[in-house]
């Protein structure tokens, strides 16, 4: 799995070759076969991978004390933990945010545990105010926003980066949370129920089985 990560951050996601992966860990094609179906099977295992790396940065972003006493500063330190996890990588964030590989949906088991993510998303951004799905929708779709146009137009900067803490500011005036004094917020305005796989939604901005992806930048 390491190498077929190496192989994706080198030369693209799309570049993932069986051929290019036996070559790297030294073996002939034909044996990588024995380990994985298809090259979708790797496709696969590396969603599983990347998602769970990023529940456990997102774990490490929410201290449970701090979100109690101080949700606003706390969802914004997991706001900019998002968005650095995605624009560290480029091509963990395409596989697990963007639909960019044809013919590619995640199993159902690795889609788990980013529907597990999503569930503790809303948990924790209920205790600062922003409750229903449209809300949920719109975080999501603010941070890969952001993402997405830092790596397409300022690759290694900071110029979307940046902008995290007053979006989300805007986003709770918005929902309905004094931010100014970081105390326990009003309930939010949004209404709706988590999103299933049945929808064309999706979770933290990931692309569901048969849904189109919702979250394509727009470069300026």
């Amino acid at each position: 799995m390491a190498a077929a990560w190496d192989l994706v951050r080198e030369h693209g996601l799309d570049g993932l070759s069986m051929r290019d992966l036996g070559d790297r860990v030294g073996m002939r094609a034909q044996s990588v076969y024995s380990y994985f179906a298809s090259k979708l099977e790797i496709y696969d295992a590396m969603f599983l991978e990347g998602f769970q790396a990023f529940a456990e940065r997102m774990d490490e972003a929410v201290d449970d004390d701090r979100l109690a006493s101080e949700p606003v500063a706390t969802a914004k330190g997991v706001a900019r933990a998002f968005v650095e996890f995605c624009t560290s990588d480029p091509a963990r964030y395409q596989l697990l945010f963007l639909r960019t590989i044809p013919g590619f949906a995640p199993s159902a088991a690795s889609y788990a545990v980013s529907e597990q993510s999503y569930e503790r998303m809303a948990e924790e951004l209920a205790i600062v105010g922003v409750s229903g799905q449209a809300w949920l929708d719109i975080w999501t779709a603010m941070l890969t926003g952001l993402a997405s146009q830092q790596i397409s137009n300022d690759p290694g900067g900071d110029r979307w980066k940046q902008l995290v803490d007053p979006v989300v500011e805007m986003l709770l005036r918005e929902a309905g949370t004094r931010d100014t004094t970081d105390t326990a917020p009003e309930t939010g305005t949004g209404t709706g129920t988590a999103p299933t796989t049945t929808t064309s939604t999706d979770n933290n901005g990931v692309v569901e089985p048969d849904s189109a992806n919702p979250n394509e930048s727009e470069q300026p």
